[in-house]
C-alpha cells in the first residue's frame, strides 16, 4: 500500500556515536525518497552525558539541524530532536538541557541498566546471566521513564529484545510484564505523551516492531491517541525503511493518524 505522508521522527546522523552519514546528505536522502517530514534524533546517553562528550554532541547535533531545517524550508520538514538516553538517571541534568535546547522533538529512551553497558553489547549466551531478572528491572525503570514524562514519544518500549530475542533465541514470557506495561501505557496517555512504533526490528533478526502489534493495540484499548513511527536509521539507505510497514500496523490497530512535532507540539498528519 502506498501511503502520500510517509513520517520518519526517529534517525541518526554522525553526530550520533554511531550514526554514519552526515545531517545534509541524511535530509536530501529524506528529500530524494519523498519523505514529507524527518527528525534527526542524536543519542544523548544522560548517565555519561560529559564523561561521553555528549554536551559537545547536543550543540553540533542541534545547529547541524537546525541548517538543514533552512536548506530544506518549503521541500521537506526537518525537525531538530534529540534521543535522550536514560534521562531518569540524571533528572536534574536532562531538564537543564531541555530548558536550553529548543527542540521540536525529545525521545525518551531506556538502552541500558543503571552502571550496565548497553543491551545491544551484553552476552546472552551466557548462562550466567538472568535476563528475565534484567527485563523485570527494565520495565520499572520505563514506568519511570514514563511517569517522569519530560519527553515527546517513548522510543522502542521492548529494546531489550531485539537483542535477548533476536539475536540470542531467547524465549520470553511476556505475559510476565503485562500489568506493568499497561501502566507504562496509561502513563504515557496521562501525560499525552506518544508511543513510538520503531520499524528497525523489521530489518533485523528479531523480524517485529518495537513494541509489537499486540502492544500498540493495547495503547488503542486504554485509550492511547499518539502515536509516531520512527525507522531508527542510522544510514542514509535505512532513512524511511518500512515505515509504510509501520502505517499499516497502525491502521490495524485503529490509528488513522501520526504525529509530528515542531516546537514540542504534536501535529496529528492522517495515514493515507
Amino acid at each position: 500500500m502506498a501511503f502520500k505522508n510517509l513520517i520518519d521522527l526517529h534517525t541518526h546522523t554522525d553526530n550520533s556515536f554511531d550514526g554514519h552519514h552526515s545531517t545534509m546528505f541524511l535530509a536530501e536522502t529524506a528529500y530524494m525518497k519523498g519523505l514529507r517530514a524527518v527528525a534527526f534524533t542524536d543519542h544523548l546517553e544522560m548517565d555519561a552525558f560529559l564523561k561521553g562528550n555528549f554536551n559537545r554532541t547536543a550543540i553540533q547535533s542541534f545547529f547541524e539541524v537546525a541548517k538543514a531545517r533552512s536548506a530544506f524550508n518549503g521541500k521537506l520538514i526537518v525537525c531538530v530532536g534529540a534521543e535522550l538516553g536514560q534521562p531518569v538517571y540524571d533528572i536534574p541534568l536532562s531538564e537543564k538541557l531541555l530548558s536550553t535546547m529548543k527542540y521540536d522533538f525529545v525521545i525518551g529512551a531506556i538502552h541500558n541498566l543503571p552502571d550496565k553497558q548497553d543491551f545491544y553489547y551484553m552476552d546472552f549466551s551466557d548462562e550466567s546471566i538472568d535476563y528475565m531478572k534484567l527485563l523485570d528491572e527494565y520495565f520499572e525503570w520505563e514506568l519511570k521513564l514514563a511517569r517522569w514524562g519530560g519527553f515527546d514519544t517513548l522510543a522502542h518500549l521492548t529494546y531489550p529484545l531485539r537483542y535477548i530475542v533476536g539475536n540470542y533465541g531467547k524465549i520470553v514470557d511476556m505475559s510476565r510484564y503485562s500489568e506493568i506495561i499497561d501502566e507504562i501505557l496509561l502513563e504515557l496517555i496521562k501525560n499525552k505523551k506518544s508511543l513510538e512504533i520503531n520499524t528497525a526490528g523489521l530489518r533485523k533478526k528479531i523480524g517485529v516492531t518495537s513494541p509489537d502489534e499486540s502492544m500498540v493495540r493495547r495503547y488503542k484499548e486504554l485509550g492511547g491517541e499518539l502515536i509516531t513511527i520512527g525507522s531508527d536509521a542510522h544510514y542514509a539507505e535505512h532513512l524511511g525503511a518500512d515505515i509504510d510497514k509501520g502505517y499499516e500496523l497502525a491502521l490495524r490497530c485503529g490509528f488513522d493518524k501520526v504525529a509530528v512535532y515542531q516546537d514540542r507540539t504534536p501535529t496529528l498528519i492522517p495515514i493515507e
